[in-house]
């Protein structure tokens, strides 16, 4: 069995049913800490999710939630809270399949839905989750953001922009909020063989050329694999990572160097 290294609870993975998501919340799991998932419309996915996750000797649960719902979300984190008794992390990694466009071309409606669902998500999370921390002697925020932060990848603003200010929230959490042994962090995802890249392979818009020209950008010369994610995202969460705070790794293959 593997050494815990969490305190007493659940780690609450919202977009927990996404590629990514799905690898964060069996990596938890596999680490020793139970699991609250949600989910938006996949929910035979977040169902065999929490099986595995039980599969594996650990807690789960399972939540609807529209991350851009104010109250929806304050629900989720009381109804996660009751099962599990107490959330030492809250991971945000919801992330709609978004239009690769370039800024200019951003049309009013599609800035309006990264804002909610990312921008305003992860900060009505931060919020809901603040107060339970400080009454449970603290606890972490782990934000899944975009190596867009570090080299700007074109037409890929829809996803950039939102994370870029979740970045902002995320220092001023770990600023604000460490004297109640309150962290947070980032992990900041590169080209990764899940979940959006999938999605717009699927429907052509990143072609041979693209991944050509991306490799060529990426001193290791690989795709990104979800675990490889996971494994950030819970050493960032774990007791090996509690003087770390503030702080952004990004799991790229060395994009941006």
């Amino acid at each position: 069995m593997s050494e815990v290294i969490f305190p007493a609870g659940a780690a609450l993975v919202i977009g927990g049913s996404g590629g990514i998501g799905s690898s964060i919340c069996r990596e938890f799991a596999r680490a020793g800490s139970g699991v609250a998932l949600t989910y938006l419309s996949r929910a035979q996915e977040a169902g065999q999710i929490a099986g595995e996750v039980r599969a594996l000797g650990r807690s789960a649960s399972v939540h609807q939630l529209d991350a851009g719902d104010v109250s929806a979300l304050q629900a989720v984190v009381a109804a996660a809270a009751k099962t599990h008794g107490r959330i030492h992390t809250l991971v945000f990694s919801a992330a709609a399949v978004t239009e690769q466009v370039y800024v200019s071309g951003i049309s009013p409606g599609q800035w309006q839905r990264a804002l909610n669902e990312e921008v305003s998500g992860f900060f009505h999370a931060v919020q809901a989750m603040v107060p339970r921390f400080r009454e449970w002697g603290g606890g972490s925020f782990v934000h899944i953001g975009s190596a867009g932060e570090v080299v700007w990848p074109a037409r890929d603003g829809l996803s950039v922009i939102p994370k870029a200010a979740n970045e902002a929230v995320v220092r001023g959490v770990a600023r604000e909020e460490g004297r109640y042994n309150i962290r947070a962090n980032s992990v900041l995802v590169g080209v990764i063989d899940a979940g959006m890249h999938l999605e717009l392979k699927r429907r052509g818009v990143l072609d041979e050329q693209w991944t050509k020209n991306t490799l060529n950008a990426v001193p290791l010369r690989r795709i990104g694999k979800a675990v490889d994610i996971a494994h950030a995202a819970v050493f960032l969460a774990s007791d090996r990572a509690n003087y770390v705070t503030g702080q952004q790794i990004a799991v790229a293959g060395g994009f941006g160097v």
